[in-house]
């Protein structure tokens, strides 16, 4: 899992600037429920591996050179050959419920879960990661369009945009939010010679 975090850390950084990395945004609204989608892919060429050393270099989108150690639990570094293609898809998502009043006691949970590949193949893995809150509206400024939610661990204030969404809610609903980040990383082979 280091392998993973590691690469995406770095090449997630490379994609600072929004040219360098192919983003896709969805949102998608119905009465009571919003989703907000994020995806974010950057891929960057391998130049260079010291497998014996446990280090890789890329060069990325933008042509600067990103040296990487990898940590003592990657497996499978002897497989990857310079020319080869990292490429790194990041996920993002919201999806917001109103519960009309809601009748849950506030709370939360987190779950994560990662995978890797099998010994052999490629480098390459996934880690995810989700947070679900229920939050009371203790108060709605239709004026300014911020409603305040109360969780279980702090209080927070909540820009909505769409008038429509804005009339359904009151004081005494509840909001309950599904966070998810996922990170999959792969390498692929070079690009066939022409």
């Amino acid at each position: 899992m280091k392998l993973v975090s590691a690469f995406a850390a770095t090449l997630l950084a490379l994609q600072a600037a929004p040219a360098l990395a192919q983003v896709t945004e969805t949102t998608k609204s119905s009465p009571g429920k919003a989703t907000m989608e994020r995806t974010r892919t950057v891929t960057a060429v391998v130049t260079e591996v010291d497998a014996a050393a446990g280090t890789v270099t890329l060069k990325g989108p933008d042509g600067r050179i990103h040296p990487l150690k990898a940590g003592p639990d990657v497996r499978n570094l002897a497989q990857v050959a310079v020319g080869q293609r990292v490429t790194v898809r990041y996920l993002e998502s919201l999806s917001l419920t109103l519960k009309k009043d809601g009748k849950v006691v506030p709370g939360g949970t987190t779950t994560a879960a990662g995978a890797r590949t099998k010994a052999g193949e490629l480098p390459g893995g996934a880690i995810a990661a989700q947070a679900e809150v229920t939050a009371d509206v203790i108060a709605v400024d239709a004026k300014s369009q911020i409603i305040t939610l109360k969780g279980p661990q702090q209080t927070m204030d909540m820009r909505v945009r769409d008038p429509a969404q804005l009339k359904l809610i009151k004081v005494g609903d509840q909001v309950h939010a599904v966070y998810t980040q996922a990170v999959a990383l792969s390498v692929e082979p070079a690009p066939a010679s022409k």
